[in-house]
């Protein structure tokens, strides 16, 4: 969520609200959201929404335009996917054409896209992000931390595996279905990482940054127990530990710790000088095992919510 909503005299503009957005259209959102990310210092939209905006239409994804004398100045996008949850936004504002309510007239067009049941990110926390979201009537409901490592001084014990326990890296077409359903067992109580299906990892190996040379699977006999997919950011030189999972029957066994140290040792490996992560901070276990291995908190996002 970023925009600086002055309460300046609304422009004359119009949200259009559709489905799948055509190539043509898909190309302009990311543009939008290359010139926010160059002024704000992050991307406004994570990485889901921004693969949502190709491909066509998908189940519970809704986008909206918002239009300025025929130039596209604010985008949000609405996901209604989670059966508990409620829809979940994003939303950005062009930086040259803030302080018109451009953000408020998208957030007040969410709240009616989900009869007032909403859940939406502002990453980095801003505080135009904030006050939009008090604007809107909308509470904080949770904190996603961005922590970050040197990975130049790294020196990291030896990863000491669970009895029977072998790593190797994940094969494309091989390994998706086992993954996909340990993915979902670790990542249960987590409404984006657990609901990931077929097309979502479809999506993630096709983008440019995918290499299953730094996709470990840890497996006993033919059971897969735990994974740690890492990242590299190249433009930013930074290395990510994307997704880290362990089934819930392997877990406090030190799998986790030991695919940890794997993942971070093949990022130094790769020359990248830092690593990165995301972790909710109310995860006060995650969190102390991430400091003990001596990541910071770099960055903070946040979620608001409709209190009903």
């Amino acid at each position: 969520m970023t925009s600086d909503d002055s309460a300046l005299p609304a422009l004359s503009r119009s949200i259009e609200t559709c489905s799948a957005l055509s190539p043509a259209q898909a190309e302009q959102v990311l543009a939008l959201l290359a010139e926010a990310a160059r002024a704000d210092g992050q991307q406004a939209v994570s990485e889901q929404g921004r693969l949502q905006l190709k491909g066509g239409a998908r189940e519970g994804v809704r986008h909206l335009l918002l239009i300025v004398r025929d130039e596209l100045v604010g985008y949000a996008q609405l996901e209604d996917t989670d059966p508990v949850e409620a829809p979940a936004a994003e939303l950005v504002v062009h930086p040259g054409h803030r302080g018109h309510g451009h953000g408020r007239a998208l957030g007040s067009a969410l709240l009616a896209e989900s009869g007032k049941r909403l859940r939406v990110w502002a990453h980095g926390g801003h505080s135009a992000a904030r006050h939009l979201a008090q604007v809107l009537g909308l509470t904080l409901f949770r904190e996603l931390r961005q922590m970050r490592r040197s990975l130049a001084d790294l020196n990291l014990p030896e990863p000491k595996l669970p009895n029977g326990v072998r790593v190797r890296s994940f094969v494309p077409g091989r390994d998706d279905a086992a993954w996909l359903a340990v993915n979902a067992a670790a990542f249960a109580h987590h409404p984006e990482q657990g609901s990931l299906t077929q097309r979502d990892l479809d999506d993630r190996m096709a983008e440019p940054w995918f290499d299953p040379s730094g996709f470990f699977l840890a497996f006993r006999g033919d059971e897969l127990l735990g994974f740690h997919w890492t990242k590299v950011h190249a433009a930013e030189q930074l290395g990510e530990v994307y997704v880290l999972g362990v089934h819930p029957g392997a877990q406090g066994t030190g799998l986790g710790k030991a695919l940890t140290t794997i993942g971070l040792r093949h990022l130094a490996a790769q020359g990248m000088p830092t690593a990165m992560l995301y972790v909710d901070a109310d995860n006060k276990s995650a969190v102390t095992v991430y400091e003990r291995l001596g990541f910071l908190t770099h960055e903070t996002d946040l979620m608001y919510r409709t209190e009903s």
